[in-house]
C-alpha cells in the first residue's frame, strides 16, 4: 500500500493494542488507484484470495456482483432530496399541522 507521504509500505499481521491484527481497511489512494474518496474504505471482489496483491485499478462492480450485496439498508445511502421535493414536504408538513390544530379546535367547541 502507499501512506500519506507516497511511499509504498507492506501491511503484515502485527499486535495493535494488545490484540493481533492480520490486515487492514485500505482507501483507493493508498492501493495507488485513481477515482474513489480518499479515506473510504475500498471492497475488493471476492476474486481475490486473502493475502494476494490488489488489482492494478479500481474494479467496477458486474450486474451479478452488485445483485449478491443484497437490497440497500434503510437509512443507509438515502439520496438528497432536491428543493422540490423539500418545497413539497413541508408543504405537506404545514397542512398536516394546520388540520391537526383545526382538529383540536373543532374538539374543544
Amino acid at each position: 500500500i502507499i501512506n500519506d507521504e507516497g511511499e509504498e509500505m507492506k501491511v503484515e499481521k502485527t499486535s495493535v493494542g494488545g490484540i493481533m491484527s492480520h490486515g487492514m481497511l485500505c482507501d483507493s489512494t493508498m492501493l495507488g488507484w485513481s477515482g474513489g474518496a480518499a479515506g473510504v474504505a475500498v471492497q475488493v471482489p471476492e476474486s481475490v484470495a486473502l493475502g494476494e496483491a490488489p488489482p492494478p485499478s479500481k474494479p467496477r462492480p458486474k450486474e451479478e456482483e452488485s445483485a449478491l450485496t443484497g437490497p440497500v439498508q434503510d437509512g443507509l445511502f438515502k439520496p438528497k432530496l432536491t428543493k422540490e421535493e423539500k418545497k413539497k414536504l413541508a408543504a405537506e408538513k404545514r397542512a398536516a399541522k394546520k388540520a391537526a390544530k383545526a382538529a383540536k379546535e373543532d374538539e374543544t367547541n
